[in-house]
């Protein structure tokens, strides 16, 4: 099958649905722009900062999107491209950007409060209780599986001559790894823009919100660093190993998580996401030079045995593997926890919210083809699913990109795969600074429940709070690997969605509205990652512990015991939110008179 096929069938179905969906969804929620939002109602200049669409949407973009519409399509092709481009469209249209531009909204109605908070007031103080613990977990998992992304990102090599470089070619750094053979040196170029993006992040904080230069002229300074940043790498690249990078990283995201989000966060993300939206771009173009050119997908249409023997069954597996390119509960975090923060305007939860996860199913459909047409099968198995040692989707994803940019615009191999580790590498820094800073109000959150006004200053303070936040990010990165962690992570990740949906679900349901849109995708995912989190402790916890789910010893203690927890929290989450839901629908159902728009009703 032509690439074009499954490209222009999946762009057009989501170009469509962004034009008439979430238009419909804004009706049923009561979007009004006379209503001042929380950015102006509840102004700081830390937290609450009014901020234009366009710098809003970038930053929440590059949040959300992380590696996972990168990694979760690649790792998916293992059952072949049909089944994943459909759950991609399908799920992205009526799960994942329903998902965000509710929660969103939801938090916009309630000042600007997140998830978990509107839990509390939903749920009530039982169910909050167990809904922070829970994300408190989840949080720490999505960070070591970033964390780990970004090591193998940034310390990624592959073989000269598959990268078609001559032995003695000084474009990147070569060495012999120990089989060896000639190898190239792809990430640390990548390294060295990821330090000069972050260096000068402060200065354009300070000339967007405190000068208030033009967008414009902003968008082509962050495109000109952007350049100058990779240019540079090329001549003085840094290489750093995988344990000295999860050191430094963790460094940059104890300082990045505590100061104002205005002087690193958002104008990272801003610069950040200009790369971000040339690999996007690139990909796009490249994909379609390539079915003009007549190229077909290597993957197979389906390839459900051994999809299966590499992943575990088609379901649950799949739909827990391609989690951020369909749906995201982490999303639900970033639009209540930073982004609802900064918009100006109500119907930007249609712009921002819906349209940005529509944007990431784009990605995570450009991903899928590319990887199953650019990158060889046999290829591909050997990076992502080697035997006897964890794979590297990053690097699978970054050659596929080099393959493609060769074959259509002429560009070299390596600098090819360096442009795509760089496209990776920014979704995953510009999300785990995200993501520890979310860990932290997590936690301030989690010692406000349990101890009141008797908490301690030091349970209260942000430096005490990140520092916490990165030491658990640090021991599941210390103790597992990137394809181990991938399925609790995902199911972990997709339940936080199923969570989110069921807060919106009752809060609508307090007001008289409409609610179907939201509770059936919530208990289709809660159906699928208990099923996936239940089947992950019976291969490993089992006897003969056999089946593809099994992990190494070492990683299935910590990994296990998450798990359970995970189920443990999350039943309690859900036992609360069928009894308040049953409790509203008997309310409904007898004539009872909905809370009001905008009242808050605690039952």
């Amino acid at each position: 099958m032509n690439v074009l096929l499954p490209l222009g069938a999946g762009l057009l179905i989501l170009l469509v649905a962004s034009r008439i969906y979430p238009f419909h969804l804004a009706r049923l929620l009561g979007v009004d722009d006379a209503r001042p939002t929380p950015a102006h109602r509840l102004a700081d200049g830390r937290d609450y900062v009014p901020s234009r669409t366009h710098v809003v949407f970038a930053h929440h973009f590059a949040v959300i999107a992380g590696a996972g519409p990168i990694v979760g399509p690649t790792l998916a092709l293992a059952f072949g491209y049909g089944a994943s481009w459909a759950w991609i469209v399908v799920g992205c249209v009526l799960f994942g950007a329903v998902h965000d531009m509710t929660s969103m909204f939801v938090s916009m109605r309630e000042d600007g409060r997140s998830i978990a908070e509107m839990a509390n007031r939903t749920l009530g103080k039982g169910g909050y209780l167990l809904f922070v613990a829970f994300l408190i977990l989840i949080l720490s998992l999505v960070n070591a599986i970033f964390l780990n992304l970004s090591c193998k990102a940034l310390t990624a090599d592959y073989p000269l001559s598959l990268l078609k470089l001559a032995a003695g070619s000084t474009l990147l750094h070569t060495y012999a790894n120990p089989q060896g053979v000639m190898v190239g040196r792809i990430g640390g170029i990548a390294t060295t823009s990821v330090f000069v993006i972050t260096l000068v992040a402060p200065l354009i904080g300070y000339l967007i919100h405190k000068r208030r230069w033009p967008t414009a002229p902003m968008y082509v300074i962050a495109a000109v660093l952007c350049a100058a940043s990779v240019v540079l790498g090329f001549y003085f690249p840094i290489f750093l190993d995988g344990n000295t990078w999860r050191w430094v990283m963790s460094a940059y995201v104890f300082v990045a998580c505590w100061i104002p989000v205005w002087l690193i966060l958002q104008p990272r993300d801003f610069v950040n996401v200009q790369i971000l939206y040339a690999g996007v771009l690139l990909m796009i173009v490249g994909v379609v030079a390539l079915g003009l050119q007549g190229r077909g997908m290597a993957a197979p249409l389906g390839n459900v045995g051994e999809g299966a023997a590499l992943a575990g069954p088609i379901w649950p597996a799949l739909f827990i593997t391609v989690a951020c390119g369909a749906v995201s509960g982490f999303h639900s975090l970033a639009c209540t926890g930073t982004t609802v923060k900064q918009i100006s305007r109500e119907s930007e939860v249609r712009r921002v919210g819906y349209n940005a996860m529509i944007l990431e199913g784009v990605l995570a459909l450009m991903t899928l083809v590319l990887v199953g047409s650019a990158l060889p099968r046999a290829e591909y198995l050997a990076i992502v699913f080697p035997p006897g040692s964890d794979g590297n989707p990053i690097l699978a994803f970054s050659i596929a990109m080099g393959y493609m940019l060769e074959a259509t615009i002429g560009i070299p191999t390596a600098i090819g795969a360096v442009l795509g580790i760089l496209v990776v590498e920014g979704f995953v820094v510009t999300t785990l600074d995200t993501a520890v800073r979310l860990c932290r109000y997590m936690l301030e959150e989690l010692w406000g429940l349990l101890l009141g006004e008797r908490t301690p200053a030091l349970l209260k303070h942000p430096l005490f709070n990140t520092g916490l936040a990165v030491g658990l990010m640090l021991f599941f990165a210390l103790s597992s690997t990137i394809m181990a962690a991938w399925r609790i992570f995902g199911a972990g990740n997709q339940l936080i969605g199923a969570l989110a949906m069921t807060v919106v679900t009752v809060w609508l349901l307090q007001r008289g509205r409409s609610f179907w849109f939201t509770l059936v995708p919530a208990l289709a995912l809660a159906v699928t990652t208990f099923t996936m989190l239940v089947l992950f402790l019976v291969e490993n916890l089992g006897a003969g512990r056999t089946g593809p789910m099994v992990v190494a010893a070492k990683e299935r203690g910590p990994l296990a015991t998450a798990s359970v927890i995970m189920l443990v929290l999350a039943s309690g989450v859900v036992v609360v939110a069928v009894r308040r839901v049953a409790r509203e629908l008997r309310a409904r159902r007898a004539g009872a008179a909905p809370a009001g728009a905008e009242a808050t009703r605690r039952v």
